[in-house]
């Protein structure tokens, strides 16, 4: 128990508070303690930077796009996990549409991230996107270097990565269901979508709740496809805020200032986080 605590101490509490602790300095990642400033941080974040949290169409903050990010995105997942966990139940062989839609997972993000940019592409006359539009008549449209559709684009290439995870919960999910609750249904008179819709669906209510959480926090913090893709352009139109901190410490040199923006992240996980843990517990328990 003492190692394990230790552990835990050593790689989650101890940065936390080395993060605060930096998080109320302005300085570098050489000397991220050079001067010491407070909340000062905090009040730039959430009151005079644009990048972060005002909104000013068409540069969205950091702080919408990640809400954003959270509706579309764990929605899109949890969506098209459950779509290929059910159709794909029903097919002979199931093994191979589900081997496709876990593919993603196996390749690294960063080269998920370089896959989607050659599909999208910031110029509007290049991108196997605009290539089928083309083919089909339509003009050519710069995903990625138009702020009303650089966030979207990325949130598609997010649901693509991850939907091979939400899949393979739910189909445990979804087979583990007793096989009388359906022929029960099917005797009361229900069609394939209500006994789904009314009996299946509450039944994975606990899964469910574990894929959307997980979801909600990748989405938070997602920094590798915005950064490859973006870079958080055009504008401030794709910046979510896990991609804020990476830039503001990394980028700009700005220790204290990422730092609290690293604070202010981990503020927004821990109630999912929390909720998820309450979640497993409840499922060892039963």
């Amino acid at each position: 128990m003492l190692p394990a605590l230790a552990l835990l101490g050593v790689f989650l509490v101890w940065p936390v508070i080395r993060t605060t602790h930096y998080s109320l300095y302005k300085g570098s990642i050489i000397r991220p303690t050079r001067e010491f400033v407070g909340l000062a941080n905090y009040q730039r974040l959430l009151t005079d930077d644009p990048a972060f949290l005002k909104t000013a169409w068409p540069a969205w903050s950091a702080l919408f796009n990640s809400a954003v990010w959270v509706v579309l995105f764990t929605g899109g997942v949890i969506a098209m996990g459950l779509l290929v966990a059910v159709l794909a139940d029903k097919v002979r062989y199931e093994r191979l549409p589900k081997a496709i839609v876990f593919l993603p997972l196996v390749i690294s993000f960063t080269a998920a991230s370089v896959v989607f940019r050659l599909v999208y592409a910031t110029n509007p006359n290049i991108g196997m996107l605009n290539a089928g539009r083309q083919a089909l008549g339509l003009e050519p449209y710069a995903w990625l270097g138009e702020p009303n559709t650089a966030s979207l684009a990325i949130i598609v290439a997010g649901i693509w990565v991850w939907t091979s995870l939400a899949m393979t919960i739910l189909t445990a999910a979804y087979k583990a269901l007793p096989e009388e609750v359906h022929e029960a249904a099917s005797l009361d008179g229900a069609n394939a979508w209500q006994a789904f819709w009314r009996v299946s669906l509450p039944q994975m209510k606990g899964p469910l709740i574990v894929v959307a959480v997980t979801m909600i926090i990748n989405a938070l913090k997602a920094i590798d496809l915005v950064l490859v893709m973006s870079s958080g352009g055009p504008g401030f139109s794709s910046r979510i805020v896990g991609f804020t901190v990476y830039w503001e410490i990394f980028t700009n040199n700005k220790a204290g200032y990422g730092s609290a923006a690293a604070v202010l992240l981990l503020i927004l996980m821990v109630p999912m986080m929390w909720r998820q843990m309450r979640q497993i517990r409840k499922a060892d328990a039963g």
